[in-house]
């Protein structure tokens, strides 16, 4: 749920955000606010997580901490727990919230209007119904005065984010899926605290170190595990896969494991010390860590073969650590010296040139993440050590440059992670000072507002899935329709023509006309009872070399409808259905899977 902060005389956006420790952009995309981003007094605001907390100092009261952050007394009251005559202590911590988790209806607002404005939204649609659900509420009518609880909507993105999660009976390996906002369960008592979920390039598999140190590799579309190789207890490992999804590297004991997960073939490279072997997008090279003659940390690559070793760095410090190369292979970046303190290097492969991180304040700097454009990196820099530790999410140019704040998590440090198409990142927080984050959170960093994924179970490192995973993995057939296609695994038969669940659904039809493929469309996207809306949108496009259209719904299409958009496809042969003959075949779906759905589909005849 958001927390809103109602504005106070001689507040500015500025003021909020850094009383909080926001980056005020994030708190002006919460919002919606448009420039010259004027808010006015009384005026009730999303403030995004932040730096929720202090350390108590002398003559410090509730009533005093409340006037200094212009909260309500009753919620600092409320959120730690405090009883009459609401005493606090000098070095305790003091939980600060930035306001009330619920929303007070105003004169003119609704559902949609709230909606569209705290970013309540799925796949590029205001989910009213989420609102709807939330609150309880029979219908879409709302009045001044009400609370309302304003959630956060799965995105209905493309992908999925696999993660180590612990619900209660171990870790195990989970995927989150980004279109329906389902977690699904990839694996059964073969996690560990320490796996890290490693995608293949082309999403079809994940790699893992699990139970008993053993490296897995989880296969999606088959619901398949193989166990590959063992590591000494508690050793852990970094896993790389090949640019064609067909090879891991790893290494164990001094040398660098390359396996071929089709033939199980496997090829070893001694090398003492090595550490981080991982492909260069070549196919053919690898760069790893390992130390030099003297003994001090250098980056190397070799071929494939084991031949043409060649040293990249010239480091004289502590060993270097967390090396990862960057997707395009002309950069690698790596942090040292250690835990206490770690900064962030990147060298540039051709030259050697190395360049440093700014970083954060403290030299607290983990879990660095190349963008899939090689042009960024994101990671989780630790700060506010006088209020229980908070990370800093931050981003970096390839060279160091621009470095900044992009958002806050409440743990000491936190894995992250980049979307395929690198407009994204998610991050895990929800520590509230236990040992382990229980929240994911994602932001597009083109409008910086966290959305919060996960919450409620035991996190500890996540992966996005490198390519647009489809989630479709069981077929439908109908031979009086004459289709094939595939469709998500969870949904379940309504009819024999209608398949729905939890994140949307399909139907299928025919349609008899001997009009052109245009009038066909025109006649559904417009029908008298406007299930599209008053202004559906009509593509014209060609599935399986015959004419189509796809119809989408405008903003306005009637809730009930469940987002529901159409695809029209002249079909090759007429098919007859009870003595008539029917030219067009017609898909309906919820608009996020249409897409996926009309990709797969094809005629049996």
């Amino acid at each position: 749920m958001q927390l809103f902060y109602t504005v106070n005389p001689g507040d500015t956006l500025y003021q909020i955000a850094n009383r909080w420790g926001l980056p005020v952009e994030s708190l002006i995309a919460a919002n919606n606010i448009l420039a010259p981003y004027t808010i006015n007094v009384g005026q009730q605001l999303s403030v995004p997580p932040g730096v929720d907390v202090i350390r108590v100092r002398s003559g410090d009261t509730v009533y005093r901490l409340s006037q200094q952050f212009r909260v309500s007394p009753s919620v600092i009251i409320e959120a730690n727990g405090l009883e009459p005559p609401y005493i606090i202590q000098e070095g305790q911590l003091l939980k600060v919230p930035p306001g009330v988790a619920y929303y007070v209806v105003q004169p003119g607002d609704t559902l949609f209007q709230i909606g569209r404005r705290f970013n309540v939204t799925t796949g590029g649609r205001v989910n009213t119904e989420l609102i709807r659900n939330v609150n309880r509420l029979p219908t879409n009518a709302i009045f001044p005065g009400m609370r309302l609880i304003i959630p956060y909507a799965p995105p209905g993105l493309s992908g999925s984010i696999a993660y180590t999660a612990n619900t209660g009976e171990g870790f195990d390996i989970w995927l989150y899926n980004l279109t329906s906002g389902v977690n699904t369960q990839l694996t059964t008592g073969l996690g560990e605290s320490f796996s890290v979920p490693f995608w293949s390039p082309n999403s079809s598999k994940v790699a893992f170190v699990g139970k008993n140190s053993i490296l897995y590799v989880a296969y999606l579309e088959e619901g398949t595990i193989a166990r590959i190789d063992q590591f000494e207890e508690g050793s852990g490992n970094y896993v790389s896969w090949s640019p064609d999804s067909l090879k891991l590297a790893y290494t164990k004991q001094d040398e660098i494991v390359l396996y071929n997960i089709d033939t199980h073939q496997v090829q070893r490279i001694s090398q003492p010390g090595v550490t981080d072997a991982q492909w260069f997008p070549n196919g053919t090279e690898l760069l790893f860590q390992a130390p030099d003659e003297s003994g001090i940390s250098q980056l190397y690559r070799i071929r494939q073969d084991g031949t043409a070793k060649r040293q990249i760095t010239q480091n004289t410090g502590g060993r270097l650590n967390n090396v990862r190369l960057s997707p395009d292979g002309l950069y690698a970046l790596y942090t040292t010296p250690g835990v206490s303190i770690s900064l962030i290097f990147i060298v540039q492969i051709s030259t050697g040139n190395v360049f440093e991180v700014r970083g954060g304040p403290l030299a607290k700097n983990y879990f660095p993440e190349w963008s899939p454009d090689s042009e960024t990196i994101l990671y989780s820099a630790t700060a506010f050590e006088d209020r229980g530790y908070f990370a800093l999410i931050r981003t970096a140019g390839n060279q160091g440059q621009n470095d900044g704040t992009r958002a806050i998590s409440n743990c000491f440090a936190t894995p992250v992670t980049w979307s395929n198409d690198g407009r994204r990142i998610a991050y895990l927080s929800g520590c509230n000072e236990q040992e382990f984050a229980t929240e994911m959170w994602m932001m597009d960093l083109t409008h910086p507002v966290p959305i919060r994924l996960i919450a409620g179970v035991l996190i500890m490192a996540l992966q996005w899935s490198p390519t647009p995973r489809s989630s479709l993995k069981k077929t439908y057939t109908n031979n009086e329709y004459n289709v094939r296609f595939q469709y998500p695994a969870n949904w379940q038969s309504v009819t024999a023509e209608r398949y729905e669940g939890p994140d949307g659904f399909f139907q299928i039809s025919a349609i008899s006309s001997d009009n052109t493929i245009d009038q066909v469309c025109q006649n559904e996207a417009f029908h008298q009872l406007m299930p599209y809306g008053s202004a559906p949108r009509i593509v014209n496009t060609q599935i399986q070399s015959q004419e189509a259209c796809f119809i989408f719904p405008s903003r306005d299409q009637p809730t009930e409808m469940r987002n529901q958009a159409a695809l029209i496809i002249r079909y090759p042969n007429p098919v007859q259905l009870g003595g008539e003959t029917y030219n067009y075949f017609i898909l309906w779906a919820d608009e996020p899977h249409l897409d996926e759905i009309s990709a797969t589909l094809s005629f049996i005849r």
